[in-house]
């Protein structure tokens, strides 16, 4: 599989997210199986979180924090100097008026100095390692001043916990204020963000990719398939599959959304495309991603081996900009 860099790493353009380790739709038996299929499959870029493994249909229970973590750990025992693991730490949810979401205010959501080392020590337990390869902002905290968490990042760095630093869920105008932070405090700048991008989802385009242009940083998106959306398993007038992430992990009108009929207009056309060349829509999700040059790996989650396999095998398929240029202009045109 083809290898791309974020900072001095070089992560396979094809991750394995892994926010569905040891929760009701993997449990710790699938869970090692999905790790297994992607070593085998040539994935070496693994993305979890602190907060992975929680019921998240049930924001106020913390009751499965951690247990992603816990769960790579053990599955890539033996195989940690042939991956690279990416974690997160930071608030729980979004921010809004200095509260979290959830109502919650622990020293672990925090991306104060002492909220981040703290953080940091209970992710290398549960991995069960001596470093986190790429050490990720899971999303912006307005309480405490950036300077400050990039200052502590900068040194986890220097002692050889961290090899690099990322964000996730930055805005442009976020990136280009942490440079600057980072800068005049003379640490170390963010090497990659992680934000929501997809055939269906494309304001990244105009607001974090140039920036990421600007500043070299790496890109990385998440929910590549729009929560299956671009599998092709939804289908007009027809139910939702049960056990699937739209029927267990959203809400009725969030879920309209997603499938409303404007979006099956959309996949229509992406599907006729794909076919055309000899290809399936979910091949087409990760082909257009990884046309883009500040894309270093596409990471998707995975609930089954099977996902796993279907994943590694899309990230074949090679677009040219010519390509990834006509088909946003097609997705873009379906009113």
């Amino acid at each position: 599989m083809e290898h791309r860099a974020i900072g001095s790493l070089s992560v396979s353009v094809v991750g394995l997210g892994c926010n569905q380790l040891g929760t009701k739709s993997c449990d710790d038996a699938t869970s090692a199986r999905v790790v297994g299929e992607a070593l085998d499959r040539g994935i070496t870029f693994f993305d979890t979180s602190d907060e992975y493994g929680r019921d998240y249909a049930q924001p106020d229970d913390l009751s499965g924090w951690g247990r992603s973590e816990e769960l790579l750990g053990r599955a890539l025992a033996g195989h940690r100097d042939q991956v690279v693991i990416a974690s997160k730490f930071g608030p729980i949810g979004q921010v809004r008026d200095g509260v979290d979401e959830t109502g919650l205010d622990q020293v672990r959501s925090r991306a104060s100095a002492e909220g981040v080392r703290m953080a940091v020590e209970e992710s290398l337990s549960r991995l069960g390692t001596d470093r986190i390869d790429l050490y990720q902002l899971h999303f912006p905290d307005p309480r405490y001043p950036i300077e400050e968490t990039l200052t502590v990042l900068d040194e986890l760095v220097q002692e050889g916990k961290v090899r690099e630093i990322g964000c996730a869920n930055f805005t442009g105008a976020s990136l280009h204020e942490a440079a600057a932070a980072a800068d005049k405090a003379g640490v170390g700048r963010f090497s990659s963000v992680q934000n929501h991008y997809n055939l269906l989802q494309r304001r990244q385009l105009e607001d974090a990719l140039p920036v990421c242009d600007e500043l070299g940083l790496a890109f990385l998106p998440y929910y590549p398939l729009a929560s299956g959306v671009l599998t092709g398993k939804y289908r007009r007038d027809e139910p939702v599959p049960a056990g699937s992430r739209l029927a267990d992990q959203v809400s009725d009108e969030l879920r309209s959304r997603m499938l409303s009929d404007r979006v099956y207009q959309r996949l229509d056309a992406l599907t006729a495309w794909a076919h055309d060349r000899g290809h399936e829509l979910l091949d087409l999700a990760f082909a257009w991603l990884l046309g883009q040059p500040r894309v270093a790996s596409v990471i998707s989650g995975a609930s089954k081996p099977a996902q796993v396999a279907a994943n590694a095998a899309a990230g074949a398929w090679i677009l040219t900009p010519a390509e990834v240029t006509e088909v946003t202009a097609l997705v873009s045109s379906v009113s």
